[in-house]
C-alpha cells in the first residue's frame, strides 16, 4: 500500500531471508526456494510463522503452476500477479 495511503515503510513487517534464518524458518525458505525459484516477500514474512508458510506453500504452488487443474498459462498468472503488485505500490 502507498504512503500515501496512511502506511509508511517503517511500520511494514521485514521479511525474513534465507541467509539470516536457521532452524525451522530456515528450512521453510529453503523449501520455498525449491519450489518457487526464490523467496517472495509473502513468504519472507509468513516465515515468522513457518507453520503459516508450509500451509499456503501447495496452494501457491498449485494456483501458479501449469496444469494440476487449472486453464491459466503460467504467463497469464505471473502478468496478474505483476499488475496487482503495480496497483498495490510494490516496489518490485
Amino acid at each position: 500500500m502507498p504512503e500515501s495511503q496512511g502506511i509508511s515503510a517503517e511500520s511494514r513487517i521485514p521479511p525474513l531471508t534465507l541467509e539470516g534464518s536457521e532452524g525451522e524458518t530456515r528450512n521453510v525458505l529453503a523449501g520455498v526456494t525449491k519450489l518457487l525459484g526464490r523467496v517472495a516477500n509473502s513468504y519472507g514474512v509468513m516465515a515468522y510463522q513457518p507453520y503459516v508458510a508450509k500451509t499456503i506453500l501447495p496452494l501457491t504452488v498449485a494456483l501458479m503452476r501449469e496444469g494440476l487443474g487449472t486453464t491459466l498459462s503460467s504467463k497469464i498468472k505471473e502478468m496478474a500477479v505483476v499488475k496487482t503488485s503495480l496497483l498495490n505500490g510494490c516496489d518490485y
